[in-house]
């Protein structure tokens, strides 16, 4: 409680007891008309508490008067004296039942990276017990716990036990968000506004998900925990300065998971910039409904509400073509196993499905854009966005040699990424929708993603 010692009332030095009441009563009297304000604030962890709402307001008052030990209160059922924070604690544990907030993201130290940075962990449970946790390292999606159709839980995303593991060669960007630009830019060059910019190759000769050392996926995101009326969740943001990965601008991103009753995670999206740039951010989770470490994805169903998809190169950049997905084993108009033609992709550049799928919804409106099931979990997948690219990636490059949480290697082919996106190679593809942020506007996506059991 001694952190929440903040000066909230500029008379705090000298008040009379009667006068402390007073202001507490004109506090609690507000309390549901701001009700607003403590929904969409940032008293929603009692962990990492901002200090706007009124529930704050009160025990700032109740504790700002070092002076004072007790004060009476009579005529409302209390008799003799109580201290100044037992008030403040009664009093807000009252205003979250009125109000409705509770402390459902918890947050926890994760470790250290090897060069001595600081790892948060919060983890949110929904009223239904299914629980995310999330890393400030990449804003990364750690861990996902859902039932299967006889209650079971399961984690069922990709991860590390420790912050050596998401730092090691053998990550696979595993839940984290990639950018500034996710997928790839070819050669690692762009021309934006007359001028050719450089970047960092990390994919043979491109740039991929944001370049080598400092790509979002890489650095620690400034975590805060928020409640909203659509549940519980953590905002991150991160600022990257002009000139990093050699991105120009300063640009300022936020990222916002949300946990909801309906077993939806909702992630939110936007940045601003001080110079025009490329913008592209996606999270890579991995995905294996039947539990993260089972040894395969080739029975999980897909179906994706494409029609077309972006044909690629040898390096896996995009020839500029739109082609049609029917008579293809990229059709997955209708569900289809993973695993029912991944081998006629064997010999072609991506080794399997690692595609952009051009989705029938381009109007930047929520839509489904895919759908996944699981037959022997029951467990279903559904993915919707505003975005008009899904990038479809079946595990080809997994190994076994990624030992993951709990000891479980993740084998090749074991997980699927569902990654919602702007094209691969926008910058440089003056056809496809454009990727570049203007100073004075604001890069937004929304994507949810809901697991269900049938």
């Amino acid at each position: 409680m001694e952190r929440w010692r903040h000066v909230m009332c500029a008379e705090r030095d000298g008040a009379s007891a009667p006068s402390v009441i007073a202001q507490v009563s004109q506090k609690l009297a507000c309390v549901r008309a701001e009700s607003g304000a403590l929904e969409n604030g940032r008293l929603e962890s009692t962990t990492q508490p901002s200090w706007g709402g009124p529930a704050v307001q009160i025990a700032n008052l109740l504790l700002g008067y070092p002076k004072m030990n007790s004060v009476g209160i009579r005529g409302v059922g209390v008799c003799g004296a109580i201290s100044y924070r037992s008030l403040a604690g009664a009093l807000l544990c009252c205003l979250a039942l009125v109000s409705g907030v509770s402390a459902e993201v918890k947050v926890s130290d994760f470790g250290k990276t090897a060069d001595g940075k600081e790892v948060k962990a919060f983890t949110i449970t929904n009223s239904k017990g299914v629980k995310v946790k999330l890393l400030s390292r990449g804003a990364t999606l750690a861990e996902w716990h859902v039932p299967d159709k006889n209650g079971k839980m399961d984690d069922v995303v990709f991860g590390f036990d420790n912050v050596a593991g998401y730092e090691s060669k053998d990550n696979g960007y595993f839940g984290a968000i990639a950018g500034r630009v996710a997928n790839r830019i070819a050669k690692g060059k762009f021309k934006l506004d007359g001028k050719e910019y450089t970047l960092a190759t990390n994919d043979g000769p491109n740039t991929l998900h944001g370049g080598a050392k400092r790509s979002f996926d890489k650095v620690i995101w400034d975590g805060r925990p928020f409640k909203n009326s659509h549940g519980e969740g953590v905002e991150f943001t991160y600022v990257s300065p002009d000139g990093e990965e050699g991105f120009p601008g300063k640009l300022t991103c936020h990222v916002k998971y949300t946990l909801t009753d309906k077993d939806e995670l909702h992630i939110d999206y936007d940045a601003t910039t001080d110079k025009a740039t490329p913008i592209n951010v996606t999270n890579h989770a991995y995905f294996n409904l039947s539990g993260a470490g089972s040894p395969t994805i080739l029975d999980h169903e897909l179906m994706i509400a494409a029609d077309h998809y972006t044909p690629v190169d040898e390096t896996l950049i995009p020839t500029g073509e739109i082609a049609p997905v029917e008579g293809t084993p990229l059709d997955f108009r209708k569900f289809h196993k993973i695993g029912e033609r991944v081998k006629e992709l064997d010999d072609k550049p991506g080794k399997g499905y690692d595609h952009n799928f051009v989705l029938n919804n381009q109007s930047g409106k929520m839509e489904l854009a895919a759908k996944v099931k699981d037959e022997k979990s029951g467990r279903v997948l559904t993915v919707s966005t505003t975005e008009p690219g899904l990038q479809f990636y079946c595990g080809n490059f997994l190994n076994g040699k990624a030992i993951g949480k709990s000891g479980k290697p993740y084998e090749y082919r074991s997980g699927l990424c569902l990654e919602t996106q702007h094209y691969p190679d926008s910058v440089n593809q003056l056809k496809f929708p454009s990727t570049i942020l203007r100073p004075g506007h604001t890069y937004k996506h929304s994507t949810v993603f809901q697991i269900t059991t049938e």
